[in-house]
């Protein structure tokens, strides 16, 4: 497969994928489905990711499109939930029933589910404006990303410090994280119908508690705050600021400030000096979970972490330990945790190879001048696309495939190819 033949296949896959409304649908609908069969909704953050492999297309206008559908649904205080279900009349698994505060209305017109996604929509947008001839797309969507950023600040930084705090594993968008299994109570390593029921029991808590986010905090059964997603959420801050700022909005000013503000609490609270990683915390007290998973390299990206600290993360963890170290890497967990499993597995983020990790670690490597490392991470992705497909996860060792076919996030690697350092912040 040569590099023009991977651009075609991308650009075939994210095609045969793509689900649009008929002229007589209302409210109206086009995005691209990650996997026809398993996954057949709008997800956040993976419109996200179609967008930055669309721009990679030079699909600037179907961008567009999957931004305004995204948005087709986001209520009046600004929330957009994880999942939505177009002219469907209920969910495809009955687990994610729990997911959606309960009304019967929803159980035959389009709707959102009630947990939220890594926030990378300003990204997203700052992607397709940045490839425009114009701002009027931007002056178009500015309001609808301020609102949904205003109501992120406002319901679900419980701690007043700017960090976001998540109420199910599914809202880091890596559900199964083993870093979960703490907070959750599961402590038998290796994934089983334990860890499950611990999760639904989860979801099916905050739907007992009808999504009342101030009793779900009172109650605390759930509590985590997430290096990767409050990374995003830095990034998209910042990111934020910077779209207000090509509009000459004046509350560039506010976004600037909160970025900067997440971005010191995520080394004051979530960084550990002894082991140079930044791990996720939870309960009310931010205790640490010390597991190492890909997302302890996350908040690297960041300009305003001292670049100390970032030598010190990447050497120890990175470059000179073999925990992360694999044929074609990255594995979602160190391979010395107990929960690793790089087979195939419903339990997935507990050892396989995901391109999401490599494509966000490349932006790493670049932005901090490790040019040859990432370089190196995207002929191996590519390898690994041509050895097995456009799969939706990777044996880390062996490179077979797992899980859903023509999953469209491998298309990421099309990002990775183009090197210039597209990180805002």
């Amino acid at each position: 497969m040569t590099d023009e033949e991977l651009f075609r296949k991308v650009k075939e896959i994210i095609h045969d994928n793509m689900e649009k409304a008929s002229e007589d649908d209302s409210p109206a609908y086009h995005y691209t489905r990650p996997a026809p069969e398993r996954y057949p909704y709008q997800f956040f953050w993976d419109t996200c990711f179609h967008v930055f492999i669309l721009v990679s297309l030079g699909e600037i206008e179907m961008a567009k499109k999957h931004i305004q559908s995204l948005l087709g649904l986001q209520r009046e205080d600004g929330f957009i939930g994880h999942m939505i279900y177009w002219d469907r009349l209920k969910p495809g698994r009955w687990a994610d029933f729990f997911q959606s505060k309960f009304n019967y209305k929803n159980l035959y017109r389009s709707h959102m589910s009630s947990l939220i996604q890594p926030p990378l929509l300003a990204q997203a947008v700052s992607r397709i404006v940045k490839n425009s001839d114009n701002l009027n797309f931007l002056k178009e969507v500015l309001p609808n990303l301020k609102a949904y950023y205003d109501w992120l600040d406002k319901n679900r930084d419980f701690d007043g410090n700017g960090l976001l705090t998540i109420i199910s594993p599914f809202e880091s968008g890596m559900d199964w994280k083993p870093t979960y299994d703490v907070p959750l109570g599961f402590k038998e390593g290796k994934a089983n119908t334990k860890l499950y029921y611990k999760v639904i029991w989860t979801d099916f808590l905050n739907f007992m508690n009808n999504y009342n986010l101030k009793k779900i905090y009172r109650k605390g059964h759930f509590l985590v705050k997430d290096a990767g997603l409050n990374t995003f959420y830095a990034q998209n801050l910042f990111c934020l600021g910077e779209l207000c700022e090509m509009l000459e909005d004046p509350d560039a000013k506010e976004y600037y400030s909160r970025a900067k503000e997440v971005s010191k609490n995520i080394v004051e609270v979530l960084y550990d000096e002894q082991d140079a990683a930044f791990y996720d915390v939870y309960g009310k007290e931010n205790i640490k979970i010390k597991v190492e998973t890909p997302t302890i390299f996350y908040p690297l990206i960041l300009s305003s972490i001292p670049k100390g600290i970032k030598t010190k993360v990447l050497e120890r963890h990175f470059f000179s330990s073999e925990k992360f170290d694999t044929n074609y890497p990255i594995p979602s967990v160190a391979k010395d945790s107990s929960a690793f499993n790089p087979k195939e597995s419903i339990y997935i983020w507990r050892g396989p190879t995901w391109i999401v990790n490599n494509w966000f670690l490349h932006q790493i490597l670049e932005k901090n001048n490790y040019t040859e490392s990432s370089q190196k991470l995207t002929r191996i992705i590519i390898q690994l696309i041509k050895k097995s497909g456009f799969r939706e996860y990777y044996n880390p060792f062996t490179g077979e495939g797992y899980g859903a076919k023509d999953f469209t996030w491998a298309g990421l690697v099309l990002d990775m190819m183009n090197t210039k350092d597209k990180s805002i912040n």
